[in-house]
C-alpha cells in the first residue's frame, strides 16, 4: 500500500471521478447530419452482419474452418458496431455527455475489444487463404475446425487480457483535474493523459498495443500475400495465378478498409485538425463492419450461392402456404 501511495505522489490525494465528460464531437459544424449517417451505417451493420451469421448458420455446406472465422468477424463486426454507434448517438445527439467512472471503463473496454479483434481476425483469414493457395493437398489436414475455434479462442483470449491490464492500469490513476475527453468514446490515450500521479505505465502501453494489435497483424499479413505471390510466380502459370488471387479478392479489401484508415489517421495525426482526426478516427470504428457483409455477400461465389439457396427455398414456402391457405 505504501508503494501504492508512493507512485501517487506525496501531495496528491487519490481522486476517482464520479464521471467523465466526453466531449470530441461537440463543437464541430452541422454535426447532426453525421449522427443521422451513424444511424444509417449502424442500421446496414446490423442487417448485414446479421444476414451473414444466417447465411453461415442455416447452410450446412458453409459450415468450413473458413466460414469460421468469417462468422465470427461477423460477430465481432455486429457486437461493436452495437457497443459504439448507440452510445455515442446517446451522448451527442441526446445530449448526454457525462459517462459514470466505471460505465466509462466498461465502454473502453467492448470498444477496444472489437477493434483488436477485427485485426486478429483478418490474420486467421489470412493463414486460412495461405494454407490453401501454398498447401492446398494439406490444408483439409492443416486448417481444421478444431484448428479454427483455437486459434480464434486464443485471439479472443490475448485480447480480452490485454485490454483488462489497460483497464486495471487506468484504475490507478487519480484524477484531481479535468475529466474531459476530448474524443467520441472512453479513449485510452485520452483518459490517462487528464491523470494528476504518475501515468507512465499507461503511456508505455499505449505505445506497445497499437504494434501488438495492428502493426505486427498487418506485417503478418503483407507478408503471407507476399510469400502467395512469390510461389505462384514460380510454380504457376498468369492465369492460374489470377485465379488464386481471385479467391483472396474478398479478404484483401477487408484488410484496405480496416488498416488503410488508420495508416493515414496516424502517419498525418500532427497534420490535421483534431476535429477531423476525431472524425476519421469514428470512421475508421463504423465503416469497416458494414462493408465487411457486404464485400463477403457480393465477393464470395459460395454466401452468394447460399443466399440464392436460401431464397429459393423462401420463396417455395410462400407458394406452398398460400396455396394451402386457399385450399
Amino acid at each position: 500500500m505504501e508503494l501504492f501511495n508512493s507512485a501517487l505522489g506525496r501531495n496528491i490525494t487519490f481522486v476517482r471521478p464520479a464521471y467523465f465528460i466526453i466531449s470530441g464531437l461537440m463543437g464541430i459544424p452541422n454535426i447532426k447530419y453525421y449522427y443521422i449517417f451513424l444511424f444509417f451505417v449502424y442500421i446496414v451493420s446490423v442487417l448485414g452482419n446479421t444476414a451473414v451469421m444466417a447465411i453461415i448458420y442455416l447452410d450446412h455446406n458453409l459450415r468450413t474452418p473458413k466460414y469460421v472465422a468469417v462468422f465470427n468477424l461477423a460477430f465481432v463486426d455486429l457486437f461493436g458496431s452495437s457497443a459504439l454507434v448507440p452510445k455515442v448517438i446517446d451522448i451527442f445527439l441526446l445530449n448526454q455527455p457525462n459517462i459514470p467512472y466505471s460505465d466509462c471503463l466498461t465502454f473502453l473496454f467492448f470498444c477496444y475489444t472489437c477493434l483488436c479483434m477485427q485485426s486478429f481476425n483478418l490474420v486467421a483469414l489470412s493463414y486460412d487463404r495461405l494454407v490453401a493457395i501454398i498447401f492446398p493437398l494439406h490444408y483439409q489436414v492443416k486448417i481444421t475446425h478444431r484448428f479454427m475455434l483455437s486459434l480464434i479462442g486464443v485471439f479472443w483470449v490475448f485480447v480480452i487480457i490485454a485490454i483488462l491490464i489497460a483497464i486495471g492500469l487506468i484504475t490507478r490513476l487519480s484524477f484531481c483535474g479535468s475529466v474531459v475527453i476530448n474524443s467520441y468514446f472512453c479513449d485510452h490515450g485520452q483518459i490517462y493523459r487528464l491523470a494528476c500521479n504518475d501515468h507512465y505505465p499507461n503511456y508505455v502501453l499505449s505505445c506497445l498495443y497499437p504494434v501488438l494489435m495492428f502493426w505486427l497483424p498487418l506485417v503478418f499479413i503483407l507478408l503471407s500475400y507476399l510469400y502467395i505471390g512469390f510461389t505462384l510466380a514460380k510454380v504457376a502459370t498468369v492465369q492460374e495465378g489470377l485465379k488464386a488471387f481471385k479467391t483472396c479478392t474478398g479478404h484483401i479489401l477487408l484488410v484496405a478498409i480496416y488498416f488503410i484508415p488508420l495508416l493515414i489517421t496516424f502517419t498525418l495525426m500532427e497534420n490535421i485538425h483534431p476535429n477531423a482526426r476525431i472524425i476519421n478516427l469514428s470512421l475508421t470504428s463504423v465503416i469497416p463492419p458494414m462493408l465487411n457483409p457486404i464485400i463477403y455477400v457480393l465477393q464470395t461465389q459460395e454466401i452468394k450461392e447460399s443466399l440464392k439457396k436460401l431464397l429459393k427455398i423462401r420463396r417455395k414456402l410462400k407458394i406452398t402456404m398460400a396455396k394451402s391457405t386457399i385450399m
